[in-house]
C-alpha cells in the first residue's frame, strides 16, 4: 500500500494533525526514515487511522488526549513513542506538572517499575524542552 492507495481524507487529516502534534521535524524523520521499506505501510497506516480516524473525532481535546497517551505508552512501556508524545503533550497545552503527575498516578496502575522507568525518559524530554527544574 501506498501513500496513494489510502483514502485522501483519512491521510491528509491525519497527517495535518499529526504534524500539528508531534512537529513536522518529527513526521518527516519519521517517513523518511520508513520510506522505500515495508515499514512505510505501517506508517501510512497510523497516520491515516491513528491520526485521521482517531485523533481527528470530537468528544475530546488534543491536551486529553496526549494525557491519555501517556498513561497507555506506560502501561506498554513504549519509551520510544513515550518521548514524542510528551514532546507532543507539551505542544498540546499539557504542563510539567500534568505530565509528571500523569506518570505518578500511573504508578498506582501500572506498577512502580513502570512509572520509575518512564520518568526516565519523561525527565530526558522536560529537561530538554522547558530547562531543568529549579530548585
Amino acid at each position: 500500500m501506498t501513500e496513494r492507495d489510502i483514502p485522501e481524507t483519512g491521510y491528509d487529516a491525519g497527517l495535518a494533525v499529526r504534524r500539528a502534534v508531534m512537529s513536522d521535524e518529527f513526521v518527516d524523520r519519521a517517513l523518511d526514515r520508513t520510506r522505500g521499506t515495508d515499514s512505510a505501510a505501517l506508517q501510512e497506516h497510523v497516520t491515516a487511522t491513528v491520526w485521521g480516524g482517531v485523533w481527528t473525532r470530537p468528544g475530546l481535546e488534543r491536551r486529553d488526549r496526549s494525557l491519555l497517551n501517556i498513561g497507555m505508552l506506560i502501561a506498554l512501556r513504549a519509551h520510544e513513542e513515550l518521548e514524542g508524545h510528551v514532546r507532543g503533550a507539551l505542544t498540546n497545552g499539557l504542563t510539567r506538572t500534568e505530565i509528571t503527575e500523569a506518570v505518578i498516578h500511573s504508578s498506582g496502575y501500572c506498577g512502580a517499575p513502570a512509572a520509575l522507568s518512564a520518568m526516565k525518559v519523561v525527565q530526558r524530554v522536560l529537561d530538554a524542552e522547558l530547562g531543568p527544574l529549579d530548585s
